[in-house]
């Protein structure tokens, strides 16, 4: 490849950038190398020139109907086919079956719309322009030939799902939360479903719409300690260690679990792990893992054996996981068993290479000689999937305009269930990140494999449908970590640094069409993480395709670093203070985060570190100018921010003046109701510090009694309506 052209020609036809605008506005170029390594991790055969544009030519030939077409209600039904010159088209008829069972028939020439083929172009045809939402099977038939070609159409709304309330420009509120930070006095030492029902009838009772969730994906039961939920097993199944262990209905009838779980030593252990200020992983996994298969044996005995109405609640949920659920608890059950014989054992790269695979005849053969184990970890997602819409159906009892708002992270782990029981999907040999930034000039690796584009298409986006359906469940709202993937993913060679990646192209539309139509179907507003460097070509797309923008008051800072007023965000926007990737509040204004981060050696260079110091003061100091310009600078706070604490009076302050936003949706975080100071999560730290472990630092009954929490709910809904046109008076 001594000229490259090849290279490049490939990379492009692939969705491969060659080139990108960095952090600070130059055009870097992609290493040839780094190129050559993503195309090698997507199949292509790259050991010369001639090699590679024929393994392109068999990859990218053109079938007579590609596998997938999506069409926006609207937009012309025409279909392109890809035909000899020679050939007739009075050979051919067309078949159509809606998803909603109506079928379609007619012959190509008498819908025929274009036919450039004598150019080297396409035939193109049309089918009814009226047809209804949904995935719709078409097929292609030609006069002796013995099966038809097969198109899966997808027709799809303009924009995402708003409920009601947004659509009628009712400014809403909420709290995020960390859930497994939440404290009670009766979980079993992490916030669990039970501990969010209750959080949610309070927020519901003080005038609150919603309450925002970490991502809730599946982790490993087997090694708890692996607690990242940015960095799930599988992002189709739920977090095991949710399940509120007290609430399941078999806890009641099992008097071996309840005389266990009321011994005086499980009793103290219960109180220890909720008195920790940090979540204790391995014994939170310990204690519930020591009742949870008691309560599958009653189950088994009481329901499976018996045919209750409840075992076929459970053998429905059974049948609708279908594959999906079979891998997840062949996965939990084989680490299990896999992690008893050695501890070391913390996913499947490290599994006995006979059992690395889903499709490998010893699982099959692990599967059918541990059946019970297996369905043990069905009954486990089915209880905390029965919870979580339990959570739901109770926010929605509440008179909530939105309830639950879910996190769906950008992706999965590279050594858990999805990627054990992946047969194309997933790029394995890739992990995604971010590029060099000023606040990281080395880059990110976060580990995560991405979905190949053009799998995807192959599959009629199957694996994107099924990812969409798994996190609408059971909620009104889902965020999309990372929404500019849908764009664009950085793409780095397996074991490289981060530096040596290269953007990776992926069919927007097409997906944001997708995403608009599961939105609609599950009554799922969308709301897109937008943060970072935001390319000009996807900004009017994610507003056309009704997802609300991320917008971060420390963030949204003129040219001149003051602060945009909040009555000028969009509407179509969520307005927060506070990240989980951020300091809190109060960690923010006395710069713990810079201090913590000189502490763990993340600012080696002295001078960057005083410049971060210095550029922090300027922040806070135009901070309470904003404050003060607008009204919302508490009174008896000082106007110089060298001398002001972040205290509770200026935390309601900034509070208010956020909510005055003409964002749709203001998100508030618990710990700056509790004036917290240490962060849920460092970025760029695994051991440095615990992560993702950080507790609340009262219980929810404590909180929702406190005066100032009850007078600054109150003046949260009271600002929320004024700032709503419908009911705002100025």
């Amino acid at each position: 490849m001594k000229d490259n052209q090849a290279l490049k020609q490939v990379a492009e036809m692939v969705g491969i950038a060659d080139s990108y605008v960095s952090a600070w506005g130059d055009e870097a170029k992609v290493k040839d190398e780094t190129i050559r390594r993503l195309l090698m991790a997507l199949g292509y055969d790259t050991k010369n020139d001639e090699a590679l544009l024929e393994s392109a030519r068999k990859k990218h030939r053109p079938d007579v109907l590609a596998p997938v077409k999506v069409v926006r209600s609207g937009e012309a039904m025409h279909i392109a086919l890809q035909l000899g010159a020679s050939a007739r088209v009075s050979d051919f008829s067309w078949r159509l079956t809606t998803e909603q069972g109506e079928v379609m028939e007619g012959w190509l020439q008498s819908q025929l719309v274009t036919d450039d083929r004598e150019d080297g172009g396409e035939l193109t045809f049309a089918l009814p322009d009226d047809l209804a939402w949904g995935y719709h099977k078409l097929e292609l038939f030609r006069k002796r030939r013995k099966s038809p070609f097969e198109m899966t159409l997808i027709v799809t709304p303009m924009s995402c799902y708003k409920q009601e309330a947004l659509v009628n420009e009712k400014k809403l509120w909420g709290t995020s939360v960390q859930l497994y930070s939440v404290r009670t006095n009766h979980n079993w030492g992490i916030g669990d479903f039970g501990d969010l029902k209750q959080l949610v009838a309070d927020i519901a009772a003080r005038g609150g719409d919603f309450v925002g969730l970490n991502p809730i994906h599946s982790l490993f039961p087997a090694n708890p300690e692996g607690a990242s939920p940015y960095s799930p097993s599988s992002r189709r199944w739920l977090n095991l260690m949710y399940i509120d262990v007290s609430s399941v209905a078999e806890f009641a009838q099992c008097d071996e679990a309840q005389q266990l779980v009321g011994s005086p030593e499980f009793q103290q252990r219960l109180v220890e792990a909720r008195e920790t200020n940090w979540v204790n992983y391995s014994e939170v996994s310990c204690l519930k893992m020591a009742v949870l298969p008691l309560l599958f044996d009653t189950f088994v005995e009481r329901h499976i054996s018996k045919k209750t109405a409840r075992a076929d609640n459970f053998l429905k949920f059974v049948e609708d996981g279908g594959e999906s659920l079979l891998h997840q608890a062949a996965f939990d059950a084989l680490h299990a068993h896999l992690k008893k014989q050695d501890d070391n054992t913390w996913g499947w790269p490290v599994f006995p290479e006979e059992l690395r695979h889903f499709d490998n005849a010893e699982v099959k053969t692990f599967i059918k000689e541990n059946g019970k184990d297996v369905q043990l970890f069905m009954y486990l997602q089915w209880l905390a999937d029965s919870q979580l819409a339990e959570v739901n159906e109770l926010a929605e009892e509440k008179g909530m305009a939105m309830g639950l708002y879910r996190d769906l992270a950008v992706g999965v782990c590279d050594s858990g269930a999805e990627t054990w029981a992946d047969n194309g999907a997933l790029c394995q040999d890739v992990s995604i990140g971010a590029p060099p930034d000023i606040l990281g000039p080395l880059g990110q690796n976060w580990g995560l494999p991405p979905l190949n584009p053009q799998v995807l298409q192959e599959m009629s986006y199957e694996p994107f449908v099924q990812l969409l359906r798994a996190n609408m469940r059971n909620c009104g709202a889902l965020r999309i970590d990372h929404v500019l993937g849908l764009l664009r993913l950085w793409w780095i060679p397996k074991g490289e640094s981060a530096t040596e990646g290269a953007y990776m192209y992926y069919p927007v539309e097409d997906m944001m069409s997708i995403l608009a139509l599961e939105s609609h179907r599950y009554q799922c507003t969308v709301i897109g993480e937008d943060l970072g460097t935001v390319p000009d070509e996807i900004v009017g797309q994610l507003s056309d395709a009704g997802i609300h923008s991320y917008k971060v008051f420390f963030f949204e800072t003129s040219e001149d670093g003051g602060y945009y007023s909040p009555s000028h965000y969009p509407s179509q926007s969520m307005a927060t203070l506070c990240t989980h990737d951020m300091p809190t509040l109060r960690g923010f204004w006395h710069c713990d985060d810079l201090k913590m981060g000189a502490e763990l050696g993340l600012y080696p260079d002295e001078e960057q570190l005083n410049g971060l110091f210095d550029s922090r003061a300027e922040s806070k100091q135009k901070i309470l100018d904003s404050l003060s310009w607008h009204g919302y600078l508490p009174q008896g706070v000082g106007h110089n921010a060298a001398y002001v604490p972040m205290d509770r009076s200026l935390s309601e302050g900034m509070q208010l003046h956020l909510a005055s936003s003409s964002s749709a949706l203001l998100s508030l975080q618990l710990e700056d109701w509790l004036e917290m100071d240490k962060p849920v999560n460092i970025p760029g730290t695994v051991n440095e510090y615990p992560n993702w472990r950080r507790k609340l630092s009262t219980t929810l009954d404590d909180l929702f009694t406190r005066q100032d929490i009850i007078d600054l709910t109150r003046r949260l809904t009271e600002t929320r309506a004024k700032a709503s046109p419908n009911t705002n008076q100025e």
